[in-house]
This record gives C-alpha cells, sequence and structure tokens, in this order.
C-alpha cells in the first residue's frame, strides 16, 4: 500500500482545528502570553492534534497505526543492509557507535546552567545509558519506554497488529519510531522548563535579540539538543541493530555500567574533590578507600567505626565491590543453564545438532523496561510533587501519597533532593545498599535518618514490595516480549522447520514441534523473568560499586555474554555461509 492510498476520512478534523482555535484563545485570556510563546504552544498543538488526526482518519479495516504509515516513512531511519555483513564490518560499526557514545556523554548542553541542574534520573542514571546535562541526558529513557508502551498495548490485544505478519511488523516499528519522539518531548519538556535553567548570560543573550522571550527561547533551544542527541541514540541503536553486532541500547548500557564500576572501584580522588583528602574524606574508590583508611587510622578508629565505613557505608564499600563479584559470576552462570532439544537434519542423513532453550530465555530486556517503568515513576512524582505548574494537577499534583521529596532545610542537611520520602514514589525508589535499609532496620537508634520518618517495619515493606516488584513485572514484560519478538512456540518451530531441521523420533510438522516447544517456553519464560528480576533486585538491595546500580551489574554482565555469543555466531555464518539462514544471518 502506497503512502497515497492509504483511505482517510477527514470528518475529525474540523473539530480539532476549532478545538485547537478554543484552546490557544483560552490561552491568551488566562496567562496572556508573549506572541513567541504562543507561537510555540500552537505549533505543539498542532504537531499533537496532527498525530491523533492521523490516526482517527484511517479508514481501512486495519489497525488504526495505518495512518502513520505515511509519517513513519517520512522518518530518517537506517537503511537495513540488503545482503550479507561481514563479520570485520560489524565489528567496526559496533565500535564507532561505541565511541560515538562516549563522545556525546562528554558534549554538553549549551545554556544550561550546571550548577543548579537537578536530575531527576539520578538513581537510574547507568541503566539508562545516560549523562547528566549532555546530549545524552535522557539516554535510552524514550526508547525502552516507547518499547513498554507498545508491548503493553499489543500484548494486551488494544492494536491489532499481527507481527508475524511482515506488513504489520513494519507498523510497529514505525510507530515505535514516532512513539519514541513523542516520549523525547514528554521527558524532556518537564525537565528543562523545571529542573534545567538556562544560564543567565544565556537568557540575556536572548534578550537582546528577543526582548522578554529570553527564558522561554533558551529553553526551547534546550528542548531541542536534547530531542536531536535522543533522537541520534535511537539512530545509533538502528545503526548497530542493523549493521554491527548485538543490540544498540544494550551495548550502551554495558559501556555506561562498565565505566561506572571501573571509576567506583579504583577512583583515586577524595569523595569531595572540593576538599582535602582525611580520614573523613577518603578516596571514593574502593580499592583506594580501603588501603588509605587501612593505613591511616589505629586500631580503636577502626572498632568504633572505621570497619563500618569500610565495609558497609556509602560511597562504594567492600560489601558493593563483593556483591558486585557475585552477581558477575551468579549471572554468567545462568545465563550458561540451559535446555538442548535434539535436532537432526530431515535430507542430509548423520547431520545432527541441538536447540538450546536458556535459562535467562527472554535475556535481560524484561529488566531494562522495569527499570525504565521505574525512571519514568521517579521522574513523574518528584514533577507532581515541586513543579510550578503539574504540582497543581487536580488529585495528583502536590500529593504525599504520589511522592513527598525533601524541602530546602532537609537538602541542607544531605538529603538528596530526589530521595523520596513517602507515597507510592517511596515504596517504589530503589534502596541504595545495605546502608540504606539494613542498618536502620537493625539499629534504628543510630541510623534512624535513613528511615526519612518511617518505621523499621515500614522500611522492610518497602524492601519485600520493591524486591517482588522487580520480580514480578519482569514475569510481565518476559511474556511481552516473547510474544513481540518471533521467540514463542510457534514462532520458533517455524524457524526450525524452515531450516530442514526437525526433532528425531518426530515427524516434521510445525504443529508437532509447537507442541514440544510448549512444553518448555512458556515456562522458562517464566523462570526467566522472575530469575533476571531477583537477581536485579538482589543486586540492588547488596549494593554495587560506581552506584551502577544492581539491575545494571546483571545486565552488563549478560549484555557481555550475549555479545560474546553473537560475534561467535558471526564467525560461524562467516566460516559456513550455510548456517546463515538457520540462525538469521540472512
Amino acid at each position: 500500500m502506497a503512502t497515497d492510498e492509504i483511505p482517510r476520512d477527514w470528518r475529525s478534523l474540523p473539530f480539532f482545528v476549532v478545538l485547537g482555535a478554543i484552546l490557544l484563545y483560552l490561552l491568551d485570556i488566562w496567562y496572556h502570553p508573549t506572541l513567541a510563546a504562543l507561537a510555540i504552544t500552537g505549533v505543539l498543538l498542532l504537531l499533537s492534534f496532527g498525530l491523533i488526526v492521523l490516526l482517527i482518519s484511517y479508514d481501512g479495516d486495519k489497525s488504526k497505526l495505518y495512518g502513520w504509515k505515511g509519517l513513519a516513512q517520512k522518518l530518517p531511519a537506517v537503511t537495513k543492509p540488503s545482503g550479507h555483513v561481514h563479520f570485520r564490518s560489524k565489528l567496526l560499526w559496533t565500535l564507532v557507535i561505541l565511541l560515538l557514545y562516549f563522545l556525546l556523554t562528554n558534549i554538553f548542553i549549551y545554556g544550561i546552567d550546571q550548577a543548579t541542574a537537578i536530575d531527576l534520573f539520578a538513581a537510574y542514571r547507568a541503566i539508562l545509558a545516560g549523562a547528566q546535562g549532555t546530549l545524552m541526558q535522557l539516554g535510552i529513557g524514550p526508547i525502552v519506554t516507547g518499547s513498554i508502551i507498545m508491548q503493553l498495548f499489543v500484548g494486551a490485544k488494544i492494536i491489532n497488529l499481527d507481527l508475524n505478519n511482515d506488513e504489520d511488523k513494519g507498523i510497529y516499528q514505525g510507530s515505535q519510531k514516532i512513539l519514541v519522539l513523542i516520549m523525547i518531548m514528554v521527558e524532556a519538556v518537564p525537565q528543562v522548563f523545571g529542573y534545567l535553567d538556562p544560564s543567565t548570560s544565556f537568557v540575556s543573550a536572548l534578550n537582546a535579540f528577543s526582548p522578554g522571550n529570553g527564558a522561554l527561547l533558551a529553553d526551547v533551544i534546550i528542548i531541542s539538543q536534547i530531542a536531536f542527541g535522543s533522537y541520534l541514540v535511537f539512530l545509533m541503536d538502528e545503526v548497530v541493530s542493523k549493521w554491527g553486532i548485538g543490540s544498540g541500547i544494550s551495548l550502551f548500557i554495558a559501556a555506561g555500567v562498565s565505566q561506572a564500576i571501573f571509576t567506583g572501584t579504583v577512583n583515586w580522588l577524595p569523595q569531595t574533590p572540593s576538599s582535602p583528602l582525611s580520614t573523613s574524606n577518603p578516596p571514593a574508590g574502593t580499592i583506594f578507600k580501603t588501603y588509605y583508611l587501612m593505613t591511616h587510622l589505629n586500631a580503636g578508629q577502626l572498632a568504633s567505626g572505621g570497619l563500618e565505613e569500610i565495609l558497609l557505608r556509602q560511597p562504594n564499600p567492600i560489601t558493593a565491590l563483593v556483591g558486585t563479584a557475585i552477581i558477575f559470576f551468579i549471572v554468567a552462570w545462568t545465563e550458561s543453564t540451559r535446555i538442548e532439544l535434539p535436532l537432526s537434519h530431515a535430507e542430509a542423513r548423520g547431520a545432527r545438532g541441538r536447540y538450546p532453550l536458556r535459562l535467562i530465555y527472554a535475556s535481560n530486556i524484561p529488566v531494562i523496561l522495569m527499570a525504565a517503568l521505574l525512571a519514568n515513576v521517579s521522574m513523574f512524582s518528584i514533577l507532581l510533587w515541586s513543579n510550578s505548574t503539574l504540582m497543581n494537577f487536580p488529585g495528583l499534583g502536590h500529593q504525599w501519597w504520589v511522592g513527598a521529596y525533601p524541602n530546602a532545610a532537609q537538602v541542607a542537611q544531605g538529603i538528596s533532593q530526589t530521595q523520596p520520602l513517602s507515597g507510592v514514589a517511596y515504596y517504589l525508589s530503589t534502596p541504595n545498599g545495605l546502608e540504606g535499609w539494613l542498618l536502620p532496620i537493625i539499629n534504628p537508634g543510630q541510623y534512624g535518618s535513613l528511615l526519612y520518618g518511617h518505621t523499621p517495619y515500614q522500611m522492610l515493606a518497602h524492601v519485600l514490595i520493591y524486591f517482588g516488584l522487580m520480580v514480578g513485572g519482569s514475569i510481565m514484560f518476559a511474556k511481552f516480549w516473547i510474544q513481540t519478538t518471533n521467540m514463542g512456540p510457534e514462532a520458533v518451530a517455524k524457524q526450525i522447520e524452515s531450516s530442514g531441521m526437525q526433532i528425531p523420533g518426530f515427524r516434521r510438522d510445525p504443529r508437532v514441534l509447537r507442541r514440544i516447544l510448549e512444553r518448555y517456553i512458556p515456562v522458562i519464560t517464566v523462570i526467566s523473568g522472575a530469575t533476571v528480576g531477583a537477581l536485579a533486585a538482589g543486586a540492588d538491595l547488596i549494593g554495587t560499586v560506581g552506584n551502577a546500580s544492581g539491575t545494571g551489574v546483571l545486565l552488563t554482565v549478560g549484555i557481555i555474554i550475549n555479545l560474546y555469543e553473537a560475534m561467535g555466531r558471526e564467525q560461524l555464518m562467516e566460516m559456513n555461509p550455510l548456517l546463515r539462514r538457520f540462525l538469521g544471518g540472512e
């Protein structure tokens, strides 16, 4: 179906034109914005209503998402290779994109006042593969959030698409691209207008250009830079997926977490760089911190709190380093655990093989999706509590049960501005290692300040709710991921059958294969989601070096192992082209 052949019914267009005009008129009466602010609002309404009209106006017999087909085809995209890409070329593209990612994390957004900026994603920064105040401000957040929404809608049959159909799958991917653009604006606009203030010099320069509109124009320019960087991340992910090895999202996560772990282990700078090195301000890295305190504290000082500082206190205690190492070994073991189904070739006698069903069948994607969901809950709860506009939102704005955050006096006492103190946001927040939850429960007298006004029982409830949510949410996303990525019993059966393989002793029929696979894949999917969720939550509770988060460590180990296996498959396909069809290389 060509773009000009999309059936349309434009009867809804006048309604949205009138609605947009009314909204702009009411905005002008109530707030008396400047001409520039009114024009920018008009453009945003035009884009928003335009997307809605494209969906509603589609008059065909397929999913309404076909209304976005023409627009999706016009968005910048990375062309899929027409043939096989050689291993060396894939490796080169992967390395180039990795270097570009590190470059972008060091390009700061022009015009931001870095001293007053607040990082809404501080607790999830390593997982989201971003860097505060740079072009990677949002990281992979919009991509993963858009993926969550599309998977939920398709999995719940709200969107009627058959992902086994090539045309429907193309519409799914195109719609996800548009949704990523929407999520970029949804995540960027509230941050810029509330927590990424432009510098006074930048505003003054723009005021000279357009008197009275300097602050607004500065915010628009900052949003444009964030949007550019975020969409560039999306295109970089496509380059790795189509021309490189593995997934771009996974590559960026592994790169960011590895950097955090390395610096958290060997950083020799003081915890407070502006102050001189001392026993109260030791090196930040685990190794240098341990050595410095062990050589500068006497036996009495070690017994009265020094050992506790070394073993448990943030940042980067020995427990966190040991916990990180344990998670590495556990994940490596679970990744190698698998069920192998015997296969034989239907035509080539004696040709046999095995189809592996790994314990971590859904990979680490469910944890990525769960982490992105919690990051968005954290961001919007902060906005609803403190943003001057959203705090007046009926029923949700500035409500303690949604999430209360520290005031100026509490921030002056050392509490982070992004630390939830109550409500849903508190119970869904990530515990900060053993110091953040175990010590307050065991010894509330000495560590009561870390309870943030709660009882030890409420802190215990927080830990249990967080752990249960990570496990349950990962199971749910694992099921959705298997359904939307052709990893279910029916899709795998067709893949095996098309390669000419069959299970010995059974008739060569996709229906027979499907029945056999249905005994294993649904069960392994649940076990897979529960395992990665429990490992990620458990690592968060123990703590990690470099503030990489347990989820980040889990993801990085799995990503590195998957990347190693993907490189092995690429080399196999390079040596034996007949394997490409079975392994999906062509």
